[in-house]
């Protein structure tokens, strides 16, 4: 194999694995929010799930696809905002607790 040839499997590799890691966040918030629904918590912005959703699918992103890394980044901060809200205060809520 020529070095071009090595360049290419390599970067093709990275993108596989790139793309394999986006996938796997978006079945994890998939599941994420509809484990929180039927269980009558919040899930946060609507629009933020399918904000996040609509960007890992549409072609146009801020880097190009072969790159998921700010795919990956939209992804994560869905995840986040699905989180438990917080008290008014600023202060966390204790493990395990949901403000309705």
């Amino acid at each position: 194999m020529n070095s071009t040839t090595t360049l290419l499997v390599i970067a093709a590799v990275v993108a596989a694995v790139l793309l394999a890691v986006a996938v796997g966040l978006l079945v994890r918030l998939v599941r994420t929010r509809r484990t929180l629904r039927r269980a009558g918590l919040p899930t946060g912005p609507r629009w933020v799930f399918w904000g996040a959703v609509a960007y890992l699918l549409l072609p146009t992103d801020l880097l190009p696809d072969p790159v998921y890394l700010d795919d990956i980044g939209v992804l994560l901060l869905a995840l986040r905002s699905m989180r438990p809200a917080r008290e008014t205060d600023g202060r966390p809520l204790p493990p395990g607790t949901f403000e309705s």
